[in-house]
């Protein structure tokens, strides 16, 4: 089955995924992602809040 992201919630999922497995630069562009199709600026700075940035060293 083919994976398909069309909306914010699809992105912020597969974000929440990808953290739990231990993929933190991965999980972070998904919910950038998900922050740029979201249209409330407090809701995108939140989604962002839950996802930092990785350090370069952080994910082999």
């Amino acid at each position: 089955m083919p994976l398909c992201f069309n909306t914010a919630a699809d992105y912020l999922a597969a974000a929440r995924e990808m953290a739990v497995i231990g993929r933190p630069a991965l999980a972070r562009l998904l919910a950038e992602e998900a922050a740029d199709r979201t249209q409330d600026p407090e809701e995108a700075a939140r989604i962002l809040g839950d996802f930092p940035r990785p350090s370069p060293r952080q994910e082999d």
